[in-house]
């Protein structure tokens, strides 16, 4: 076991998570053509309510701990570090039950408001119904109890999943990226393995229907995170434990309810964090079917709208978010030793080279995403018609969320609590407030209803990070002129990535039905585009500067 830097941490974390997401992303092709368009509604709304309530069972402890286990392991203050490990184990333990037994009492109530509509499930049939009313009806009722079903065998997930990211956040605060990173791996491909397989035999082989299906995703989660942890376990034994250290005086002042204050004051701005990033989709699950049913679109159609949204366009945008969250793992307890060694010089060149590199990967893959709406989207759950209509927009909001997502954990690792709070009420807010109004301004301007709220979404990650953005500026005296001047050449850059794309089209067209075909147009294009972008930033010089890695250039 040996530590890793911020950059072989980040890259390494970055490749697992590539990795991961690659299973994440491929699983999605055989397990959409297994349990269709209803298993998948069914699968991304219990999904994302239990996302949600696994953030309330851990309540950030996982980042907490890292934060925590890298200060104390800093001022090498090793009792206090094992001290403050046990002691948010435990309430991560206790938060896990307790929230566990909430989701699975409150799920017949969360699933009636996200399939809401103007119909009464409870109501008897009105007589002279007609049959698209009764369609309505019917379809409304099977997909709350489908969602409710799912629901509830996901609180059982819970407390596995958080026992796994105990031991993960001890990891990472002590610098063991990589083992930590691997388990992410051995996780997802345990999980995937038994979702298809499960999901087959239940709708091919056994005809048990759709519900236990999806259901069969939870019990792959269930088993992934336990075999992740027996894994974890023994690489947590081959570290070289501290044995023989001198408790110093420093410590012995530090008493178990100093460590939970503390805890508790890591943990509240790293709840509120992940609740309302998670609160964003949140918002959609709660809003987009009612708005679009409201106004003249079917519960099918605003049903599967929604799911588009919040489910299989996020599996598609983790590929643009894939760097960023590797970022994510290493930054929070490098940039935390920094802060706490009072390496100021450290802390501003991570700050901006995590922007350059988050902005560098996010912003051409996205637009070259939506450029191949089309054929990616059949590559994975075929032929749709709303499909690539909505992920063509969607996909940018993965941009806002990484650089949202980034920016969050640096405003963490500083304590920055109050700039953090502030900027996340007020992006939050607006995206609450305006999801509904930017979807009916869109439709009567003569767009798409459903862009609205994606455009109301991007608009209040980016208050958020800009209200940080200018706290770390004032506070630590950050220079951001290169980092803008970055941003501009990137953006350009993969406009006209995307223009010389254009001229393509006239000779390989991005329509087809098949799915192999596509992906062969897929890869024709994002090969040509990346070669593009690359030899275009190589000439500027970014890509030297911004990765980090100078390449050998040829003498004039």
């Amino acid at each position: 076991m040996k530590k890793d830097d911020f950059l072989k941490g980040a890259f390494v974390a970055t490749v697992c998570l590539i990795i991961t997401k690659i299973f994440g992303a491929l699983y999605v092709i055989p397990f959409y053509a297994i349990v269709g368009s209803r298993g998948t509604i069914l699968y991304g709304s219990a999904y994302n309510i239990y996302a949600i309530f696994l953030n309330l069972s851990t309540l950030g402890l996982p980042l907490a701990i890292s934060k925590m286990v890298s200060e104390y392991q800093t001022l090498d203050y090793q009792d206090v570090k094992k001290r403050s490990y046990k002691i948010a184990g435990r309430l991560m333990v206790i938060m896990s039950l307790v929230t566990t037994v909430f989701l699975f009492l409150a799920a017949p109530f969360l699933a009636k408001n996200i399939i809401k509509t103007n119909i009464d499930l409870n109501s008897c049939i009105p007589f002279g119904a007609t049959g698209y009313a009764l369609n309505e009806m019917m379809a409304s009722k099977v997909m709350v109890d489908g969602i409710t079903t799912v629901m509830r065998v996901s609180a059982g997930a819970i407390i596995f999943v958080t026992l796994l990211s105990m031991i993960r956040g001890y990891l990472q605060g002590m610098r063991y990226i990589t083992a930590s990173s691997i388990s992410q791996v051995i996780e997802q491909l345990i999980r995937v393995i038994i979702i298809i397989v499960g999901s087959y035999l239940c709708m091919r082989v056994f005809n048990t229907g759709v519900t236990t299906a999806i259901v069969w995703t939870v019990i792959g989660a269930i088993i992934g995170a336990i075999i992740a942890f027996i894994y974890l376990l023994y690489k947590k034994s081959q570290v070289p434990e501290e044995t023989n250290y001198v408790i110093k005086e420093e410590e012995k002042k530090i008493k178990d309810r100093d460590i939970i204050k503390k805890v508790i004051t890591y943990t509240v701005p790293l709840i509120v964090m992940e609740l309302i990033g998670m609160s964003f989709q949140l918002v959609d699950m709660f809003t987009v079917v009612r708005t679009l049913t409201a106004y003249g679109f079917s519960v099918t159609d605003a049903s599967n709208i929604m799911n588009i949204v919040t489910t299989l366009g996020i599996k598609l945008n983790v590929i643009v978010m894939t760097v960023a969250n590797g970022i994510v793992i290493s930054l929070l307890p490098n940039l935390t030793s920094d802060f706490v060694s009072g390496n100021i010089e450290a802390v501003k060149a991570k700050v901006t080279k995590t922007i350059q590199v988050v902005c560098y990967t996010t912003i051409p893959m996205a637009i070259g995403l939506s450029f191949l709406a089309e054929p990616v989207w059949t590559v994975f759950y075929g032929p749709d018609f709303y499909g690539p209509k909505v992920f063509c927009v969607s996909v940018f909001v993965a941009i806002f969320g990484s650089i949202f997502t980034n920016v969050m954990i640096m405003m963490q690792s500083l304590n920055r609590y109050k700039k953090m709070y502030l900027s996340l009420i007020i992006g939050f807010g607006f995206n609450a407030i305006m999801n509904i109004p930017f979807m009916i301004l869109f439709g009567k301007i003569g767009l798409q209803m459903y862009y609205g709220n994606l455009v109301a979404t991007m608009i209040g990650y980016s208050l958020s990070v800009i209200i940080c953005m200018i706290d770390l500026k004032k506070t630590f005296h950050i220079n951001y002129g290169k980092t803008i001047k970055y941003l501009i050449y990137t953006i350009l850059t993969s406009l006209f990535m995307v223009g010389v794309l254009s001229l393509l089209k006239n000779v390989v067209s991005l329509s087809n039905t098949s799915r192999l075909i596509s992906l062969g147009i897929s890869l024709l294009y994002a090969g040509i585009g990346a070669i593009i972008f690359f030899i275009i930033t190589y000439k500027l010089k970014m890509y030297d500067d911004i990765i980090g890695i100078k390449l050998k250039r040829k003498k004039k």
